[in-house]
């Protein structure tokens, strides 16, 4: 028995068959019947048909039979009649008396969905008869409180009674949900503040695009790059750098590639950033002439290399070593029409006085004076530093004047790193004389600039010279650290000047400044070693108050000195008590 549908206001004929019958190629009027519904009530009754309702029988006044299906919905408060002829009502009869399973199936469906919903408003507890502002002020106080999986149910609730959540508690669940891994919980918080209306920002994004990568899933991270588009906050340069390491982790660089190429086309920024990170990253992987051609692949998709990508492949190369790739690199950047600058000229003379090249070294110089982009402050600190770690101090010192004549200004890391130098090699007299030029000149020495000098003096055991430049340190305002005092400790107990120790220490404890064992063990050691446990015992003192914790070593060298200066009974009481007291072990033997 077929059916046609005709809504009010524009008639449409659709024939709908019941039971086993197959619709045949013309479809009579005796056999259809007519349903006459709204136009715009068509999608509500598809969305109803799939609720409880129910079916009557009608009697009309020219005899025929009518079924209305009443269906309750919020947008459609009517009913639905289909209209019968009368040869239709035997068959319409014999179907309902001859399938009572299918009236049974009908009611169970009924039944079973009643229970559904009437569970699921029992599950959703009070929130279902909150207004939008209430459940609010709840998902606040859930996300507050870090209860990320009631917030999560809540928004669920709130969704499905058509309420918007907070957006700001949105953003702050999802990046909950991915800061403890649960990136499925944080992918529906999205999708419903998404729906709701609400835009996330770029940082919510990347880190749903990170979660996914970590996953290995690259490809769902691709395909939120659209959503973020259509979402209103598109892709930034932290987004395609995320997704581009994470292929190149996974070794598939070409792929790499292809992606940064197809968002080219799409419209997306050139981000020279991502656009030298991945050319960097096909340089590791596949080597320098592999990136060369990248470069040009990339360069017909309208992104173009600059000075900054080809210093980038440069550093790489020369860190490794490798100057054949370097030079290509040189050559790809002449041939291209630009001209090196001061970071290029640099990253090479770094890397030649690195491995020791000082001809190579030389003839860039040469070059570099001869170009717009001379010798800079940076560069000429290169060299010295370099100088001076192959132990050149007179060809450092020969540039230091080649400075000065070229009108470029020392800076206070070129004095650090000649002090540094000369200090290391026991030249005190030097450092001093260089120490004093510096306080006259524009460069003022620094914290580093007198711990340099300080460790110098006290390696050479020149404890009144480095006591001075203590003092001077102190009038100029320059307030030591846990490292000036831990050379003039030292100092003093190589000199044999262990009371002097004493005082730095008891200064480092008053500043709360850190104190190594081996400092305490060293002074302690010195003083019993002289007789003087009374003082040991003092530092031991020192030491405990500092929360610092001594070690059997010191309890047993204070032992020991106590027994070498003739008081052996009162040592033998001192390790016995230690022992009761559980600070020495049994198994700790008296040298």
């Amino acid at each position: 028995m077929g059916y046609a549908v005709t809504p009010q206001n524009s008639p449409v004929e659709i024939c709908h068959f019941h039971g086993l019958q197959q619709p045949g190629p013309n479809c009579s009027s005796s056999k259809c019947s007519i349903v006459k519904v709204s136009t715009s009530h068509i999608t509500c009754l598809i969305k109803c048909s799939r609720r409880s309702h129910s079916c009557l029988l009608w009697r009309v006044d020219d005899g025929s039979e009518k079924v209305v299906f009443s269906s309750r919905c919020g947008g459609l408060q009517g009913s639905v009649c289909i209209d019968r002829d009368e040869s239709d009502q035997d068959e319409w009869r014999s179907s309902e008396n001859h399938n009572p399973f299918v009236k049974r199936k009908f009611k169970e469906q009924i039944s079973s969905k009643k229970l559904l919903n009437s569970l699921m408003s029992t599950l959703d507890g009070p929130f279902v008869r909150n207004n939008e502002e209430t459940n609010n002020d709840i998902l606040q106080k859930f996300c507050s409180n870090g209860k990320l999986n009631d917030a999560s149910r809540l928004i669920e609730i709130m969704a499905r009674q058509n309420q918007i959540p907070h957006f700001p508690s949105c953003i702050n669940l999802v990046r909950g949900f991915l800061k403890v891994n649960e990136l499925d919980k944080a992918a529906k918080v999205l999708q419903v503040m998404v729906m709701s209306g609400g835009i996330p920002d770029n940082i919510t994004y990347n880190m749903m695009v990170r979660g996914l990568c970590k996953r290995g899933r690259i490809k769902s991270a691709i395909d939120l790059l659209e959503d973020m588009s259509l979402s209103g906050c598109p892709p930034d340069v932290i987004t395609y750098n995320t997704i581009i390491r994470f292929m190149s982790d996974n070794g598939i660089i070409d792929q790499a590639v292809g992606f940064w190429k197809d968002q080219l086309r799409k419209g997306c920024p050139p981000y020279l950033i991502t656009y030298t990170i991945l050319i960097e990253l096909v340089c590791k992987h596949y080597g320098t002439v592999r990136a060369m051609e990248v470069l040009q692949d990339i360069a017909s998709e309208g992104c173009y290399p600059d000075i900054v990508t080809y210093n980038s492949l440069l550093n790489f190369n020369c860190k490794h070593g490798k100057y054949e790739d370097a030079a290509l690199v040189i050559y790809n950047i002449i041939s291209h029409g630009m001209e090196p600058n001061a970071i290029t000229y640099n990253t090479l003379i770094h890397s030649l006085c690195n491995h020791g090249y000082w001809d190579e070294v030389d003839e860039i110089l040469s070059i570099m004076k001869e170009t717009s982009h001379p010798p800079t402050v940076v560069t000429y600190n290169i060299l010295i530093n370099g100088l001076c770690k192959y132990g050149l101090l007179d060809h450092a010192i020969n540039f230091l004047d080649e400075m000065v004549s070229q009108n470029c200004s020392p800076d206070i890391v070129t004095y650090n790193t000649l002090l540094g130098a000369l200090s290391k090699e026991q030249m005190m007299e030097e450092a001093l004389q260089l120490f004093q030029f510096l306080g006259g000149s524009s460069c003022s020495p620094g914290l580093i600039t007198y711990n340099t000098v300080i460790d110098g003096l006290t390696r050479s055991g020149d404890m009144k010279k480095a006591m001075w430049l203590y003092d001077q340190m102190l009038k100029n305002g320059i307030c030591p650290d846990d490292i000036t005092h831990r050379c003039l400790v030292w100092g003093f107990c190589r000199a044999d000047q262990v009371e002097g120790a004493i005082e730095i220490l008891r200064v480092m404890a008053e500043r709360k400044h850190r104190v190594g064992n081996s400092a305490y063990k060293m002074v302690i050691h010195g003083l019993c070693e002289s007789g003087k446990v009374y003082l040991a015992v003092q530092v031991l003192e020192i030491m405990v108050t500092s929360w610092c914790k001594p070690d059997e070593t010191i309890y047993l060298t204070i032992i020991k000195g106590i027994a070498d200066a003739g008081m052996k009974e009162e040592a033998k009481k001192l390790n016995q008590k230690l022992r009761e007291w559980k600070v020495l072990s049994e198994k700790t033997l008296l040298g």
